[in-house]
């Protein structure tokens, strides 16, 4: 075929320009594509947690402690991203709730149902799904699992609770764990951020997102305060709670007993209510420091009604303010390394890509219903605080009232990193809520508590499961350690300290209607008014206990507590 000069010409002038179109095309969506994936690389993740910083302890909780302003950086923090007015620990006590943290599982699913268990390298899911994600994992402070955190790729942690001066770190060496230790002088707050400052400045990878777990000790028992804050608070008087000295119809025959007699040793004290172990106990150097008594020593005669006189008052009084004290103490030394901390992401430009949670493993009682420690399932031990910041998704100084748990955290965390919940995780990612600020309409409207120990270390607090909504509380006492203590054949922790596991208290229910009495004064299980409440409850109480594999099909001894009482 024979074509004409300018119909060729042309023709060449037309396939040139679309070639030439094409190749700037190709380069036009590879720069769109490398500005893409510069402008948004994942998320680094800072999860900070510390050890028993109840949500009383801060000022954006707003508690009695709120105009002392306890917590002025952490309150700066939460008010740049979202705040949480309902997070609930599964089990508020250390090793469960650290396992449920790092597991997305329940208990009985990921096997940590007390204090005596430990979590394998290979149940530490949320740093394994991280590093599939690209992500560099690392620890840094309080562990508490006993077995090696081997799952992130640096560790520097705290040999079993630690100690707040002088701390001893676990870390990866020659030899196996846990024999590669390493000694620092100081407070363990300053320490550990120390620590957590030094890896980003010798271990962080450039060109990698990271996974960096921020845990501090404090302000665990026995609250040791670095000696700067010896004079902070001093002449400050710290607000009481009403619940110190009168407690009306709180609780039930499981927690108080015929007569209030249990309460001689349900439940540790500030006052000296609690005959084996009470605060001063445990602040206060003499002769009764650390002097518990045993609940086998406890003579019949002890077991009496409990009053509380003027010289109780005061002594009480005096008691509970040396507690707050050296508790703020604590908190505030968390505070100014947070500060630190905060300053030092700031100053190295990793602020504003970087999520950044702050948490505790539960929450506490400072004095409430003269309560000390945690393990309850009422509002101050239930409640941790959690608020988070991600200025590229999150709207800073939002709050929301959807109830999350801390089997929650890692599938959302997940979600954040841009991956998706693994199906053997039984939390459920909560990424929508933040970004949109928005609760969906099948969001969880329940979140299910179970505290396994029954009368562990001397706390005195029975063994109890229950349900949460966002207005009701039901609790059941069914009273039994989680071995069959009765059975002949049966083994369990005898040398484990302080515990009174063969002893069965009352069985009862507890309901309380946190609407009207959210300082949970009196228990209403019993009230006409609500049966139609409460059999909703149990209802739910026992979808939970199905879905999330919490029943006591393993433990027939308590199955058949639960039997015989469901309908009391």
């Amino acid at each position: 075929m024979i074509f004409n000069r300018s119909v060729t010409s042309t023709f060449k002038q037309f396939a040139f320009i679309n070639s030439l179109w094409a190749v700037m095309f190709l380069i036009s969506c590879g720069k769109e594509n490398n500005n893409q994936s510069q402008e948004r690389p994942r998320p680094n993740i800072i999860y900070i947690m510390a050890d028993d910083h109840t949500s009383q302890a801060f000022g954006v909780y707003g508690s009695r402690l709120a105009g002392l302003n306890p917590s002025p950086t952490l309150d700066s923090l939460a008010k740049s991203g979202m705040i949480f007015e309902n997070c609930f620990v599964n089990n508020s006590i250390c090793v469960p709730s650290r396992a449920a943290v790092l597991t997305g599982q329940r208990a009985q699913t990921n096997g940590e149902i007390d204090l005596e268990g430990s979590l394998a390298p290979e149940k530490q899911y949320l740093p394994l799904e991280l590093k599939k994600l690209g992500y560099q994992t690392a620890i840094i402070g309080k562990w508490h699992l006993k077995e090696e955190p081997a799952s992130f790729d640096y560790y520097k942690v705290l040999e079993q609770q630690g100690t707040y001066f002088d701390p001893t770190f676990r870390v990866q060496g020659e030899k196996p764990w846990p024999s590669n230790e390493v000694q620092y002088e100081g407070h363990s707050s300053d320490v550990i951020t120390d620590q957590v400052i030094d890896w980003f400045e010798k271990e962080k990878e450039v060109d990698k997102p990271f996974f960096l777990m921020y845990h501090f000790k404090a302000p665990h028992d026995d609250f040791e305060n670095a000696p700067r804050y010896e004079d902070y608070l001093e002449e400050v008087f710290i607000p009481e709670p009403e619940s110190l000295y009168d407690n009306a119809n709180k609780g039930s025959v499981a927690t108080r007993g015929e007569g209030d007699s249990l309460t001689r040793y349900i439940g540790s004290s500030v006052s000296h209510r609690n005959l084996i172990r009470n605060q001063a106990m445990n602040i206060w150097q003499g002769p009764n420091h650390k002097n518990y008594r045993n609940a086998a020593d406890i003579l019949p005669g002890e077991l009496v009604k409990w009053e509380m006189d003027e010289d109780e008052k005061a002594y009480t009084s005096k008691v509970y303010q040396s507690y707050l004290k050296k508790y703020l103490r604590c908190v505030k030394g968390i505070d100014d390394n947070m500060k630190r901390f905060l300053a030092y992401l700031k100053e190295n430009g990793l602020l504003e890509n970087t999520i950044i949670v702050y948490t505790s493993d539960q929450g506490f009682m400072l004095g409430e219903h003269d309560y000390i420690d945690k393990r309850w399932m009422y509002e101050e031990s239930l409640r941790m605080p959690f608020f988070i910041r991600y200025p590229e998704k999150i709207q800073a100084n939002t709050r929301t009232d959807a109830i999350i748990n801390n089997t929650d955290f890692a599938p959302t965390l997940i979600a954040m990193a841009g991956g998706e919940k693994p199906e053997y995780m039984q939390g459920n990612s909560f990424k929508e809520i933040l970004e949109t600020n928005e609760e969906p309409e099948d969001w969880q409207k329940s979140t299910y508590y179970r505290y396994w120990m029954h009368l562990a270390h001397r706390h005195g607090n029975p063994a109890h499961f229950g349900v949460r909504t966002k207005r009701y509380k039901l609790i059941f006492y069914y009273g039994k350690y989680w071995v069959d203590t009765e059975d002949p054949n049966a083994n369990w922790n005898k040398a484990s300290w302080g515990n009174d596991f063969t002893t069965h208290t009352p069985v009862a229910w507890e309901f309380y209607d946190l609407e009207k009495d959210p300082k949970e004064m009196n228990n209403l299980y019993g009230d006409p008014a609500y049966s139609d409440t409460i059999a909703e409850l149990k209802q739910e109480l026992k979808k939970l206990r199905k879905e999330l594999n919490e029943t006591d099909k393993d433990y027939p001894h308590i199955q058949k507590v639960i039997d015989t009482h469901w309908n009391d």
